[in-house]
């Protein structure tokens, strides 16, 4: 490939970073809602697990998109 073609992909490329993250967005969002909805089903013993587990799958998610951002 010469210069022009490189930079026609890397252009392309970063045209397509953002659409994903917007589909990985709507997905998690997606899931979070069925989530919510069967544990609401299932009754108040639950909560404070599933709390936690919803906590700490946010913070996973901010810092593997953290580190991957600063690559």
């Amino acid at each position: 490939m010469d210069a022009s073609e490189t930079l026609a992909v890397d252009a392309f490329l970063g045209l397509l970073v953002p659409v994903w993250q917007v589909v990985i967005g709507v997905l998690v969002l997606v899931t979070m809602v069925v989530s919510t909805r069967k544990l609401l089903l299932r009754g108040p013993s639950r909560m404070g697990g599933a709390l936690l587990l919803v906590g700490s799958a946010v913070i996973g998610l901010a810092v593997v998109s953290y580190l991957l951002q600063s690559l």
